[in-house]
């Protein structure tokens, strides 16, 4: 599966003190150029990650998904 996401400016990790992201909008594509169903409900959009990899894995964990079966790329925002 590949999905899609437009990244939000988080906060700095009060832990690392590394900066961190908050997902904008997240949606599985349809084809590799084109969008498909939003699908932001299915995480809490106000989480900071610290890396797309975190993102990759939540969502993997959150479908009951193998990781090597979950694919996303960060989008430009509109």
């Amino acid at each position: 599966m590949l999905f899609e996401y437009t990244r939000r400016r988080g906060v700095r990790s009060p832990v690392t003190d590394a900066p961190t992201f908050r997902v904008g909008k997240l949606a599985r594509a349809k084809t590799a150029d084109q969008t498909g169903a939003d699908l932001s409900d299915l995480i809490d959009r106000s989480y900071n990650y610290h890396s797309p990899r975190e993102l990759h894995w939540h969502l993997a964990e959150r479908l009951g998904l193998a990781p090597t079966a979950v694919r996303i790329r960060e989008t430009a925002t509109a």
